[in-house]
């Protein structure tokens, strides 16, 4: 497999190889030393999602409280997406900035994000089927989201008529929720990041 790094720091594009014949077709579509090679440490595996999705959904921005945050390896098992990943770390270099990657079952390429990043996408197929593998269970006192839609982010949805959870609609903007304090420091996440040991954990005191 290739792994690049995106744009934005602590994001990641796996392309596996495919091994296809008569018969049907194989791959590996995740690899953790080749993954803790690329980003510094393993993933911590402490949960496994799934969604489906009718075409035009979209979903997201979801992000967690760092510590410890929750990292994600993400891929399309069915149908196609485009997957967006949005800098939302306060002090970051790319603060605000996005980055789209087509995931679909035809390349079946992944996506891995790190702690502090938001999350997204939109179903451009009807039963788009993701998988996650993520790093954390899920906290919902410590998971917030960010208004796809928002004029700031400025993200381009492939959807004429976004469909969006009552959550998700309800969301702050960026600003909102910066002023709110519930965005991610980088420097805190640059930290919790460092800290991770060689099993994928926090092992610093100070977090």
């Amino acid at each position: 497999m290739k792994i690049r790094e995106l744009s934005i720091e602590g994001a990641w594009e796996i392309s596996p190889q495919q091994h296809g014949d008569p018969r049907g077709m194989f791959m590996e579509w995740y690899r953790f030393d080749k993954l803790a090679d690329a980003v510094g440490h393993p993933l911590r595996l402490a949960q496994a999602n799934m969604s489906v999705s009718a075409r035009g959904v979209v979903r997201g921005i979801h992000f967690a409280d760092v510590p410890p945050g929750q990292a994600k390896y993400v891929t399309c098992v069915r149908g196609a997406v485009l997957d967006v990943i949005v800098d939302l770390r306060v002090g970051s270099p790319t603060f605000g900035r996005w980055e789209g990657v087509r995931l679909d079952d035809t390349d079946r390429r992944a996506v891995y994000l790190s702690e502090g990043l938001g999350h997204g996408f939109c179903a451009l197929t009807d039963d788009a089927t993701l998988s996650y593998l993520c790093s954390a269970t899920y906290n919902p006192t410590g998971e917030h989201a960010v208004h796809p839609l928002d004029e700031e982010l400025g993200i381009e949805w492939p959807a004429d008529v976004p469909l969006l959870s009552a959550r998700d609609d309800a969301a702050p903007t960026l600003a909102q929720a910066r002023e709110q304090g519930l965005l991610p420091e980088y420097g805190n996440c640059q930290r919790f990041v460092s800290s991770l040991g060689p099993d994928g954990m926090s092992h610093s005191t100070g977090m």
